[in-house]
């Protein structure tokens, strides 16, 4: 097994003098550079809002070493706006764009709308319309979500149940639905806010170590940005998966 550790998304100010020295300036290449000396992977959390052109994840592509991995949540468009209906388009244009990223290019995330009902026959669909070999998690955050259907259709497709916490406890089902494991951190209950603590990521790591084997990659992203937390809490996660056989990659 191989953990890939990261947070959702790099370009915080608050984060000067806890990850970015405290003069870093303002230009997000910069940023991005400073970030890949402590992270081998990222979650780009703002495609969700605005997907980014081609030629800006080629211009990524060109500023991360070689062993970098970035994951893209998919633009809300296909899941917000369409809401998985008619996916060929959105679809075809978010992978265009991120295939811009070449070799560097990781999971791609469908994080569903909280009033997106269960609809396994959308959902299918959907998977179907990305290119063979594409790692997709999808994170639903409706409770009507949790059926044999769902669950079914993710492992026909070989995509990933994106395990969620919130306030240090699971908000979906812990279910292994392929080779590979996705995770997302959203907000921990130790102080201060919104911190995780160790002892919730201790139990994490071993729910991680008792789902995949040695073979399998599982990649967890932290996107309790505010403060810095997301790189405290990262770095902590990354220190007690290391105490286990689990093979981390680097964290500040």
């Amino acid at each position: 097994m191989t953990l890939f550790v990261g947070t959702s998304g790099w370009q915080y100010k608050d984060w000067r003098g806890v990850l970015y020295p405290a003069g870093c300036p303002m230009r997000l290449w910069l940023w991005l550079e400073e970030y890949t000396e402590h992270f081998a992977t990222v979650e780009i959390n703002n495609a969700f809002y605005r997907l980014p052109s081609r030629e800006t994840f080629e211009a990524w592509r060109s500023r991360v070493p070689g062993d970098f991995v970035v994951a893209v949540k998919a633009s809300r468009y296909l899941t917000h706006i369409k809401r998985l209906r008619d996916p060929q388009e959105p679809v075809a244009r978010l992978m265009s764009h991120a295939e811009g990223l070449g070799d560097r290019l990781g999971p791609v995330l469908l994080q569903l709308p909280p009033t997106l009902k269960a609809d396994a026959g959308l959902l299918d669909a959907c998977l179907e319309c990305f290119p063979s070999g594409t790692r997709v998690a999808v994170e639903p955050r409706h409770e009507s979500w949790w059926t044999p259907r769902t669950r079914q259709v993710l492992e026909n497709r070989g995509a990933a149940l994106c395990w969620a916490d919130v306030l240090s406890r699971p908000v979906t089902p812990l279910w292994r639905t392929t080779d590979w494991g996705y995770v997302r951190f959203h907000q921990g209950r130790a102080r201060a806010w919104p911190h995780y603590g160790r002892r919730a990521l201790e139990t994490w790591v071993s729910r991680i170590e008792g789902t995949w084997s040695a073979d399998d990659d599982v990649y967890a992203y932290f996107n309790n940005d505010p403060t810095g937390a997301a790189v405290q809490d990262a770095t902590t996660f990354a220190g007690a998966a290391r105490t286990t056989s689990v093979p981390v990659t680097r964290t500040p």
